[in-house]
């Protein structure tokens, strides 16, 4: 049974687990998970050596969408996305000369505006595994990219033409490969305009969610962090109401799109779970630090103005994205989250890891959700 729960989770098939079936973190572990709400996901992808976690938890999420709303499984391409996005951000570097971000990270909405602006594709039709066939690597990419954008900012002439963002195209084909015009789909031909319409998807449906005290509540404010390279405003609520969102989103059938700090030694994929123990990791001995991935441990209590302190110092930093599809809670009663990374499935479980609601408040960033699922007495406040 342990063998069939794992492939269940591998496969985003969560809901077929009767809910006393119990998931352990990892073999010998003593964390005894019960599922309570899982949604459809579809499976785990592996964004390996990419700054492109912001690409594969969007399109997750996306997945997700297209499960909800019936229209079946889709494989969309992550690497579309990237592909189109990297000439709006060399773009806003130049015109900013130079005093702007330039990386090969970003947020949700960047997969919105692509959408939007520039449709969709499937991953059949455009995989951007050109040079790399078995995994994602932009490494090399990445650092022409970047060299090459600052020659163009540090041009001695001061006067540019208008091949450098030809030549910016070239770099971006020669890695990621060419994006087609058309392009054949189960039986049809289609731009990735009219891929992106079949799918009707409603950008206009989703909304990204914060919780800051430096900004005011109820507000659209922007998101103080580097990846936020378009100065994207976003919804600010207080903890409690932003909790109270994701939760209720999951339990109505939405699943949610989650940013967070994982630089902390307490966030472990390979053991499959996301705590904050009581006592800080650094005053731990080997014995306790080990018995953090063993069993559920006494966990901190995260007001907003901790969790403010923690942005504000920058122990917490905006570093990874993935994607909520579910919630159960351990032997003890206490929450986790369901979280699909994009890591691959290499952990024990499946490539997910059981985020605990203390971590989820001390440590989201920002979230991602279709507004359906945001309750009405919160939404009453914002729109």
């Amino acid at each position: 049974m342990k063998n069939l729960v794992l492939l269940f989770l591998m496969l985003g098939s969560l809901p077929l687990i009767a809910q006393e079936e119990i998931i352990r973190n990892k073999p010998g572990g003593h964390y005894e998970f019960t599922i309570e709400t899982s949604l459809d996901a579809t499976p785990v992808k592996d964004q390996a050596s990419s700054g492109t976690c912001w690409s594969f938890s969007t399109v997750s999420f996306f997945e997700s969408e297209l499960l909800r709303m019936g229209k079946g499984q889709y494989d969309l391409s992550e690497m579309y996305v990237v592909r189109q996005i990297w000439p709006m951000k060399a773009d806003q570097y130049v015109r900013m000369h130079g005093s702007a971000r330039l990386s090969g990270g970003g947020l949700f909405h960047d997969v919105n505006t692509i959408f939007s602006q520039s449709g969709m594709m499937p991953e059949s039709a455009y995989s951007g595994k050109l040079v790399n066939p078995g995994q994602h690597n932009h490494n090399k990419m990445e650092a022409i990219i970047e060299s090459f954008v600052e020659a163009v900012v540090k041009n001695r002439k001061k006067q540019l033409t208008s091949q450098w963002d030809d030549a910016l195209e070239g770099i971006l084909d020669a890695y990621l490969g060419e994006v087609p015009e058309t392009f054949e789909y189960r039986g049809e031909t289609y731009t990735p305009q009219s891929f992106a319409e079949s799918l009707e998807l409603d950008m206009n449906d989703y909304v990204e969610l914060m919780s800051f005290q430096f900004q005011p509540y109820y507000q659209q404010s922007v998101l103080m962090v580097p990846d936020n390279w378009d100065y994207h405003a976003m919804w600010n609520l207080p903890l409690d109401e932003l909790v109270a969102t994701v939760d209720h989103a999951l339990e109505q059938g939405y699943t949610v799109a989650w940013d967070a700090d994982v630089s902390e030694k307490t966030f472990s994929h390979r053991n499959g779970v996301a705590v904050i123990p009581w006592i800080d990791w650094n005053e731990m001995n080997a014995t306790q630090q080990a018995e953090v991935f063993d069993h559920p441990q006494k966990e901190m209590d995260i007001t907003e103005e901790l969790r403010q302190a923690a942005f504000d110092d920058q122990r917490t930093t905006d570093d990874h994205l993935m994607h909520i599809t579910g919630i159960a809670k351990d032997q003890n009663g206490h929450k986790y989250y369901l979280v699909k990374n994009s890591w691959g499935d290499s952990n024990a479980c499946g490539g997910y890891v059981f985020v605990s609601e203390a971590y989820f408040r001390y440590k989201t960033i920002h979230v991602m959700l279709h507004k359906d699922g945001v309750p009405a007495s919160v939404a009453g406040k914002l729109w």
